[in-house]
């Protein structure tokens, strides 16, 4: 007997839970290597290959070619193919079985069996019933021993991280400070200068505080990401104690008896023990390789990683259903042994980090070339004409104040709590972004490509009309009515023969004494809808208890269509097959009828053919979704069970079939879609529809949705070809590829068997439109048009709720999946709506407004954190000004009184309907443009820099007599005896000019936050005390920004530390109306650019 680690309970040690309940992977379609197959040598009765001509459905989970949500288990691909091969040579050599603990992963998979050992054998060592599964008490005790079921937490390379957070960004360049700051101390002064070590420990406590926070961000971000994803927890079908529960995959257990359906996520290694006969599986999250893997009973390869009778936890389910049992859990599984020894968090820039990275480049190089200039000029011609004036300490000191000037310190923390705030907004009203840069992303956003069923729609679907080919019924009950007596209308039976048994949905039995249509259903909404229809009329649902299912092939988005196979006693053939699905796919293979008229079957003709799609083109106009039921018999060669049978029976399934009846299904859209559909249009953001229905239906629901807004019948291919209308719109965007197109004011329907005959200029037509909805539309389409939109500089969200919806997500900037759809999509997807569809609405407006603060902080902090501190630095060297502010009042300025205050702009509420404007084009709309350098520089700035610098000499002239003149080109005659003041005289006076600079600074700032909260309204309009747009952050803000600044000036320690002086009292009230100069002068502008949205100043203002 093989010592199974679950049972001897050999547990594997230091299992760790993850904080995220839902596995995240990133695929890597690029590793696409050739499997080790060892079919040829099959000795374990192994079921054979099924026939390559039956036509697989692909399901590719492409990599997005934007920047992906980070996967901690990126490597995985890598590891499984090496490891695989490692276990098949392993087998070779037979190795003896002994105790897996502390094994190798390739000991470990080549001495598991699960997947050799029969159904029976597998139960019986598991000590579990295929047919009652485990109980609550023994699952209890199992999940005790073995632990929860969840992959072990990434690996995080700190030493790493730590290195980034204390030398990344800014902090590069505050550390050169720091080391010539040190520098300066000694041993270049002499004697050593407190004032420069005191200064160099400031820096460093900035860096630290920086790194600090950068460290608690990072910490409180990927606790508040987790605590959102955890509010996704995993759900499994299993069987306990006889019947099927719902239960959280993190509490599976080996053992469990697991039921898969299409879309579903494999919870935990599993053995499978039945299928339907077609399930598939998505292994590309292991493998890296797209092809998908059909399931197998029986062992199809001696190596446990390449059986197909296994389905790895992880995996994906894309097509059929099955039930497996679980054998392995957590870290044991094959993902979490390899996740265990090699994953790690790799990160990559958001579309943010880039802007910032952006405007670091910038800044930094300006800071070079001030820094080079001073440097040059000292050396050129300061240390030649004035050798007294500027020693090589002080020149130093001077580099690194124009370094720390204009380095605006506190913008990164800002940007950090921005993104922070917004993303617990989201969460407060239903919207979990799984990523900080799914925020700002959804600023950006310009069409919006949505999904109906499900998203779109309730999802709650009921039979709105029923018609044979040759006779139509307004609504069912009309049909139930006229058919009441079933049994003596074969027509009639037939319908409701096929309605019910070629159907997997079922009632609850909690709620069997209810009423049908308060009773609920299990299944899809499509069969839930069907089976109510059904079991309305006289014969109820009798007679699928009486006629147990032989085979069936599942409906899946592929060939939108299923087939229930049953026992029959016709001498037409050994079973009967009912077929439901789309007509546009079904009728081509349909060749009689059933007649309502006659009550019998009848050969479909051309006459029949036109009733029918009469029928359907009717049914469609009127938003319902059109679905035919049909039968056959047939007689299969091969053995049922087989492969062979189940590849007979598909290949023939659409061919000679009988036409019963058709079904008009209605799913009602969601009340609020209409308005979401009209506040995106007015955002700037086209919403089109994609979806699987027919053509017509799809146009119906897009009118009843507001998607299509014309009373016209909408372009077609034919238009899009070979209108007239188009052809100088063609030549224009042949010319401009990869750029946004004029938009064409008209509807767009097209059909995805469209898709494939559009040109590269066709496409440009397409991507131009205002209104399209694309129908009949497969997985594969779907990723095609979400990556021809995005090839035309779009940014694409996408919204959905299936498994056929997943590549779709994965592609587009913003994946946007319903809390209610599929695992796969959930996953697959980047933002997730918990309750109402407008709720995407409220995260495309905060991602506009995480933009619009963040151009406030900037536009606040450069003024006096950069510009107002980098001229005292250029008149002191250029001029001979004695400086006007010191580089420890400038460090002062950036971290600590100008970052308060900049914080409280995070808080700001939105000054306008922010859907009233355009997105946001992530090309050319920047961060940080020309229009906020001019604001923060040549506007605000430069009225900070002449006031404050105006405050310093008005000081120098009323306390010791200097006037303006003499101080410029004063260079090396500012010391003893100058106007007889002694050395110490002359130093003070300085100092006290240059604390006065700095409170002039700090009342400045105060107008201008007053002034930046807003870019058009007035203050008026936006009081910050009370009314809607209140900010009481901002008062208590200045507050403490006031604070910092008496601590600075008055505390006598700082002041023979840092060289400042207490400012004389009229300088701490004089400032105030100045500041408030700011404000008046800022609202003047804003007036003109209000008055005349036409003039200069309008067209320059930020």
């Amino acid at each position: 007997m093989m010592p199974d680690p679950d049972l001897e309970g050999n547990k594997e040690a230091g299992l760790e839970s993850a904080q995220d309940h839902r596995i995240t992977f990133q695929d890597d379609p690029g590793h696409n290597r050739d499997r080790v197959h060892n079919d040829q040598n099959a000795s374990h009765g192994r079921s054979r290959s099924r026939s390559m001509s039956r036509r697989r459905s692909r399901s590719r989970s492409n990599s997005r070619s934007r920047i992906p949500p980070v996967s901690p288990y990126s490597g995985v691909q890598i590891e499984y193919r090496t490891l695989s091969i490692q276990v098949t040579e392993a087998k070779q050599n037979e190795p003896e079985p002994e105790a897996l603990k502390n094994k190798s992963d390739e000991e470990y998979f080549s001495n598991l069996q699960y997947h050799e050992l029969h159904v029976e054998q597998l139960c019986q060592q598991l000590n579990v019933s295929a047919e009652s599964g485990l109980s609550e008490n023994a699952a209890a005790v199992r999940l005790e021993r073995d632990g929860n079921n969840s992959l072990p937490a990434p690996k995080t390379n700190y030493i790493k991280r730590i290195l980034g957070y204390v030398f990344g960004g800014f902090c590069s360049i505050l550390w050169v400070g720091a080391v010539i700051f040190f520098i300066c101390w000694q041993p270049l002064s002499n004697p050593p200068s407190a004032q420069n070590l005191a200064l160099a420990v400031l820096i460093l406590i900035v860096i630290f505080l920086q790194s600090g926070f950068s460290a608690f961000q990072d910490w409180s971000t990927s606790k508040t990401m987790n605590a959102i994803l955890d509010l996704l927890p995993s759900f499994a079908l299993v069987k306990r104690d006889g019947g099927l529960k719902s239960l959280p995959t993190i509490g599976l257990v080996a053992g469990d008896v697991v039921h898969l359906s299409v879309g579903d996520k494999v919870p935990a290694d599993l053995r499978i023990i039945s299928h339907s006969g077609d399930i598939r599986f998505d292994r590309s999250v292991l493998t890296g390789e797209s092809q998908e893997i059909e399931g197998s009973v029986d062992v199809t390869d001696r190596n446990f990683l390449e059986s197909r009778n296994i389905a790895f936890m992880g995996t994906t389910v894309l097509n059929g259903n099955g039930v497996g049992v679980v054998i392995l859990t957590g870290s044991r599984t094959v993902m979490g042994r390899i996740a265990s020894s090699t994953v790690s968090v790799k990160d990559s820039p958001t579309l943010i980090q880039r802007e910032i990275t952006r405007f670091v480049k910038i800044i930094c190089c300006m800071t070079i070339f001030l820094a080079l200039l001073i440097l040059f000029t000292w050396a050129g011609w300061l240390r030649v004409d004035h050798p007294d004036y500027m020693s090589v300490p002080a020149m130093l000191v001077n580099v690194m104040a124009c370094v720390v000037a204009f380095i605006p310190e506190g913008m990164p923390v800002g940007v950090a709590l921005t993104l922070m705030m917004v993303a617990r907004r989201m969460k407060a009203v239903n919207i979990l972004p799984k990523g900080l840069s799914t925020v700002e992303t959804l600023g950006c956003v310009n069409v919006i490509c949505s999904d109906k069923t499900g998203t779109l729609t309730q999802n709650q679907m009921f039979v709105s009309s029923v018609a044979f080919v040759d006779r139509k019924f307004d609504s069912a009950d009309e049909f139930h009515q006229q058919h009441g007596g079933a049994e003596s209308n074969q027509s009639a039976a037939a319908m409701h023969r096929a309605a019910l048994l070629c159907n997997d949905a079922s009632f609850d039995p909690t709620t069997i004494h209810l009423p049908v249509l308060e009773q609920t259903v299990r299944g899809n909404a499509t069969d839930s809808a069907v089976l109510r229809f059904a079991v309305s009329g006289s014969s109820g649902s009798d007679l699928k208890d009486k006629n147990p299912r032989v085979f069936q092939v599942p409906f899946n988005s592929k060939n939108k269509w299923m087939l229930a196979l049953f026992n029959s006693d016709d001498e037409a053939g050994k079973y009967r097959a009912f077929v439901k699905g789309a007509p546009d796919i079904l009728l081509p293979g349909c060749t009689k009828y059933w007649s309502s008229a006659s009550d019998s079957v009848k050969l479909l003709d051309d006459d029949a053919r036109r009733k029918f799609q009469q029928i359907q083109d009717e049914a469609s106009r009127r938003a319902e979704r059109v679905i035919v039921l049909c039968e056959k018999f047939i007689t299969p060669r091969a053995d049922p069970g087989t492969n062979a049978f189940s590849d007979e029976v598909t290949s023939s399934a659409v061919q000679d079939l009988i036409i019963v009846g058709m079904l008009g299904i209605i799913d009602p859209h969601r009340p609020e879609i209409p308005a979401t559909v009209q506040q995106c249009r007015l955002a700037g953001t086209r919403f089109f529809m994609v979806t699987g229905d027919y053509a017509l239906t799809a146009a119906a629901i897009a009118r009843n949705c507001g998607i299509f807004t014309g009373s016209a019948d909408p372009d077609s291919i034919h238009t899009v070809q070979s209108g007239i209308e188009t052809v100088e719109l063609r030549g224009n965007a042949a010319s401009k590829r990869e750029k946004r197109t004029p938009i064409i004011k008209r509807s767009l329907l097209l059909e995805g068997s469209n898709l494939g005959h559009l040109t590269q200029e066709d496409w440009d037509i397409v991507c131009a439109y205002d209104e399209i909805v694309f129908a009949r539309t497969t997985p594969e389409q779907k990723l095609r048009i979400v990556t021809e939109l995005r090839a035309r500089d779009n940014v694409v969200a996408v919204t959905g709720d299936g498994v056929n919806d997943a590549p779709a997500l994965r592609a587009a900037d913003v994946g946007v999946a319903i809390v209610t759809g599929s695992d796969v999509a959930i996953e697959a997807s980047d933002l997730v709506l918990l309750d109402r569809f407008d709720s995407i609405v409220d995260a495309m407006r905060l991602g506009r407004l995480v933009f619009q603060n963040l151009q406030k902080v900037i536009s606040y902090l450069l003024p006096a954190g950069s510009w107002s501190e980098i001229w005292p630095v250029m008149l002191n060297v250029f001029f001979g000004v004695p400086l006007p502010l010191s580089a420890f009042l400038m460090i002062i300025i950036c971290v600590f009184t100008d970052l308060f205050l900049s914080l409280s702009l995070i808080m700001e509420k939105e000054e306008f309907d922010l859907m009233s404007l355009p997105p946001r084009h992530h090309r050319h709309d920047h961060l940080v443009n020309t229009r906020i350098y001019t604001q923060a520089y040549l506007f605000t700035g430069f009225m900070e820099t002449i006031t404050a610098h105006a405050m310093f000499f008005l000081y120098m002239y009323r306390y010791a007599g200097m006037p303006v003149h003499e101080l410029f080109f004063l260079f090396e005659g500012y010391t003893e005896g100058y106007r007889g003041y002694t050395q110490k005289e002359l130093v003070q006076f300085n100092n006290t000019g240059q604390c006065v600079y700095f409170v002039t600074l700090v009342f400045l700032q105060w107008g201008n936050i007053l002034a930046v909260r807003n870019r058009r309204m007035s203050i008026v309009q936006s009081n910050p005390i009370i009314g809607p747009k209140r900010n009481p952050w901002l008062l208590l803000s200045m507050l403490i920004s006031l604070v910092f600044a008496i601590f600075v000036t008055e505390v006598p320690g700082i002041q023979n530390l840092f060289d400042t002086a207490s400012v004389p009292i009229e300088f701490w009230f004089i400032p105030l109306p100045l500041g408030l100069g700011i404000l008046v002068v800022d609202e003047i502008r804003k007036l003109i650019v209000r008055r005349y949205p036409k003039s200069i100043l309008a067209k320059i203002a930020w």
